[in-house]
C-alpha cells in the first residue's frame, strides 16, 4: 500500500496524487452485507435545503460494518480487503467458522487468509479484538468502545489509533488520537492495531470533478457574500469580513464550544493540545 503521482498529461493530473491500491484484493462487494444509500442533497423532509454544499455525487451502497465484534470466541479468516466508499480506510470480508460473514475495518497489515478472533483470552494479536482489562499497556489500538457493547466510537478513520497508557480500578487511561487522554472502562472492548490506508492523509484529488464525485458541491467563502447572506458579507471591493464567524454567528478562531458542564468532562484527564 502507497501513493503513486501521475504524470501531468491532463490539468487535473499535475498535481494528482492518489492511493496504488495494492492493498485492495477485489472489487466486487458481499452482496449480503450491502445496504441501499438514500441521498438528501442537503434537505429535510419538507425539501428544504438545510445542509448547504452537498448534492450530486456517485450512487454508492451502504457496507455494513460489524463495530460490536461480539461474536466471541469463534475464530474468523480474512477473505478480502476491499475499498469502501463510505470512509476512509479499507475494509476486510472475513468469514466466521459457523459460516457466517462480516465486514470489519481493517487494521493495518492485516493478510488475505490471516485468523483473527474476539472476546476474553484472546492473544493481543493485529485484528483480534479484546477487552482493555486483557490488552498490555503501551499497546496501539483502535476501533474503540465508549460504554460496553455499544460498538467501536473511536479511532475509526484511516491511520487512525489509541494507545492504553494505564489501568486504575474500573477505569483505563487512553490516549486518543486527538492528543486528549480520557479514562474508558475495561469492560469496554477495543481492537489491535490501527486503522489501514495510513497514507490517506497525503492523497491530493487534483481537480475539482474529484469532489463532485463524492457528493460535495463548491463552498462559498462568507466574505464574498452580501450581508443578509453572511455577518462578514458586505463592503466594497475587498473591505468587508470582520471577524471570523460562522453563518449562524457563533465565533471561529479560539471559540470554546464544549458545555462547561458536560457530564462526560470528568473522565478527561488531559485535554487536547491545541
Amino acid at each position: 500500500m502507497g501513493l503513486k503521482k501521475l504524470k501531468p498529461t491532463t490539468a487535473g493530473q499535475r498535481f494528482k496524487v492518489i492511493s496504488d491500491n495494492k492493498d485492495i484484493t477485489t472489487r466486487e462487494p458481499e452482496k449480503s452485507l450491502l445496504a441501499p444509500i438514500k441521498k438528501s442533497g442537503g434537505r429535510n423532509n419538507t425539501g428544504k435545503m438545510t445542509m448547504r454544499y452537498l448534492g450530486g455525487g456517485h450512487k454508492q451502497k451502504y457496507r455494513i460494518i460489524d463495530f460490536k465484534r461480539d461474536k466471541d470466541n469463534i475464530p474468523a479468516t480474512v477473505k478480502t480487503i476491499e475499498y469502501d466508499p463510505n470512509r476512509t480506510s479499507r475494509i476486510a470480508l472475513v468469514s466466521y467458522a459457523d459460516g457466517e460473514k462480516r465486514y470489519i475495518i481493517a487494521p493495518h497489515g492485516i493478510k488475505v487468509g490471516q485468523k483473527i478472533i474476539s472476546g476474553k483470552g484472546a492473544a493481543p494479536e493485529i485484528g483480534n479484538t479484546l477487552f482493555i482489562s486483557e490488552i498490555p499497556l503501551g499497546t496501539v489500538i483502535h476501533n474503540i468502545e465508549l460504554r460496553p457493547e455499544q460498538g467501536a466510537n473511536f479511532a475509526r478513520s484511516a491511520g487512525s489509533y489509541a494507545q492504553l497508557l494505564s489501568r486504575d480500578g474500573k477505569y483505563a487511561i487512553l490516549k486518543m488520537p486527538s492528543g486528549e487522554s480520557r479514562m474508558v472502562l475495561v469492560t469496554c472492548k477495543a481492537t489491535i492495531g490501527m486503522v489501514s490506508n495510513i497514507d490517506h492523509s497525503l492523497e491530493k484529488s487534483g481537480k475539482a470533478g474529484r469532489s463532485r464525485w463524492q457528493g460535495r458541491r463548491p463552498r462559498v467563502r462568507g466574505v464574498v457574500m452580501n450581508p443578509v447572506d453572511h455577518p462578514m458579507g458586505g463592503g466594497e471591493g475587498k473591505a468587508s469580513g470582520g471577524h471570523p464567524r460562522s453563518r449562524r454567528g457563533i465565533p471561529a478562531k479560539g471559540y470554546k464550544t464544549r458545555a462547561p458542564k458536560k457530564q462526560s468532562s470528568k473522565y478527561i484527564v488531559e485535554k487536547r493540545k491545541k
